[in-house]
């Protein structure tokens, strides 16, 4: 899907200009990412022992995290490596003010703008294969469900003995060829969702857009999502509700909050999967009934479009001392915070220093605690930020794909019907591409869509349905 070729001109050096956004970092922090220094050398537990295992997109070196799952009588024992940011950025220095500014890694198709320096998020702190890398260390101990009896994190070192892909993960899984470090993966990912789906949490399966490179050109692909990056999210996520239960309990830290599913929003879905004459028993959830629906019918998009409206209001909480009113994070439905991306993502530094501290039963280092308040809005701005980035590559791509093709009509999908001022929404398979398109339609709806503007400049796409 989507492999038409296009010239190998797009200008992503625009968009970063665009966004004041550079990978050149002040002397003086590059300087001290250059001579990192673990401020814990002297404490860590040695855990080289284990054979850890990456698994991450084939083109990436800021490998945040390394894992060994392993079977027990009664369970399962996780072992989660976590790059350890903390040991080496100085509180207060010139890296870490730096680091403070820029918040998050953003992603282009032709390179990204790194969060730290290179020499130390793709090298010297990154867990590559082969190499002895200081890490925050959690280790997870299950019953046979796969649901946490213990958890504990700890400094240590560790080494990666492989790395892996998703798609390599998955084509190892289903021939039954998988590193020993992760053959407990697919059972153990497995219970995870079912877990995760009885406790009522929602995932959503949209065609996820991305700018790929090939031979010099690029093109537009759908991401597709297997089961591997399934069972390979549910590692962070248990790790990131264990966090989060370590800092409630300890009452600081700062958690990934979201309000539950409004009852309106709700009902508006089912209003509509009855037009559409889906099935939806009243005693089913969203979560267990958008996880049944057939992922190839076209009505599926547009229910899957449509729950995007349930999951609005994600959010940064920052607390100390006394609880936050809001601790759950409604698409998971069960309390979460990130932990598992240190290199990529400025918070997570800072929530494992404190998970760090409660498991050992120690105070939280004041220079965290200090930070804690600011965080919040430095991760809203980034995040936001990066959405802003990715969609204007996405757009550019899109309207330089289609520059050439006005007038032609398109099979096409109608993810949300137009309301107000707001026009309907199309998915378009081949090329794929969400555009607005004028018109009347209805969710699930199939028409033939007529590109009526593909401006490269504006990075605009528009449709309109046929009888306009």
């Amino acid at each position: 899907m989507g492999l038409i070729r296009i010239a190998p001109d797009l200008d992503f050096d625009a968009i970063r200009a665009e966004f004041e956004l550079t990978d050149q970092f002040p002397a003086a922090a590059l300087a001290q990412a250059q001579a990192p220094v673990d401020a814990h050398a002297d404490t860590r537990v040695d855990r080289t022992d284990l054979p850890f295992v990456t698994i991450d997109p084939p083109s990436s070196m800021d490998l945040d995290q390394a894992v060994h799952l392993a079977r027990t009588d009664t369970g399962f024992v996780l072992s989660y490596a976590i790059a350890d940011l903390g040991a080496v950025i100085v509180p207060g220095s010139a890296l870490d003010a730096e680091v403070r500014r820029r918040g998050q890694t953003f992603y282009l198709p032709d390179r990204s703008v790194p969060l730290h320096p290179r020499v130390l998020s793709e090298d010297a702190a990154s867990l590559l294969p082969d190499r002895v890398r200081p890490a925050a260390l959690w280790t997870i101990e299950t019953d046979e469900q796969a649901v946490p009896t213990s958890f504990s994190v700890t400094r240590s070192l560790v080494r990666s003995v492989a790395r892996f892909d998703y798609a390599g993960v998955q084509a190892d899984a289903d021939r039954g060829a998988l590193h020993p470090s992760i053959a407990a993966l697919p059972d153990f990912g497995r219970l995870r969702v079912a877990a995760a789906l009885d406790r009522g949490a929602i995932e959503l399966r949209l065609p996820e857009q991305e700018v790929v490179a090939q031979d010099g050109r690029w093109r537009l692909d759908v991401h597709p999502r297997t089961e591997a990056d399934d069972w390979n999210a549910q590692l962070s996520l248990l790790a990131g509700m264990c966090a989060a239960q370590a800092m409630l309990s300890a009452r600081v830290g700062v958690l990934r909050t979201m309000p539950w599913p409004d009852a309106e929003a709700v009902e508006r879905m089912r209003r509509i999967a009855a037009a559409l004459r889906l099935r939806w028993p009243a005693s089913e959830g969203v979560g267990p009934w958008l996880a049944g629906l057939n992922a190839n019918a076209p009505t599926t998009v547009a229910m899957m479009t449509e729950a995007t409206r349930l999951l609005r209001g994600a959010n940064y909480v920052a607390f100390d001392g006394s609880l936050p009113e809001l601790t759950t994070h409604g698409a998971l439905a069960a309390p979460y915070a990130h932990v598992t991306a240190p290199l990529r993502r400025l918070g997570d530094r800072f929530t494992t220093e404190v998970c760090l501290a409660v498991s050992a039963g120690e105070a939280v280092p004041d220079w965290v605690r200090a930070a804690l308040a600011d965080l919040p809005a430095i991760m809203r701005v980034s995040d936001s930020l990066s959405g802003k980035v990715e969609r204007a590559c996405i757009d550019l791509t899109e309207a330089t794909l289609l520059a050439d093709r006005v007038g032609e009509r398109f099979p096409a999908v109608v993810t949300r019907a137009p309301e107000k001022k707001r026009p309907a929404e199309v998915f378009v398979a081949s090329p794929p591409v969400l555009a607005k398109c004028a018109g009347e339609a209805r969710e699930g709806q199939e028409i033939d869509a007529e590109l009526v503007v593909a401006d490269p400049v504006a990075r605009t796409v528009e449709f309109t349905a046929p009888g306009r």
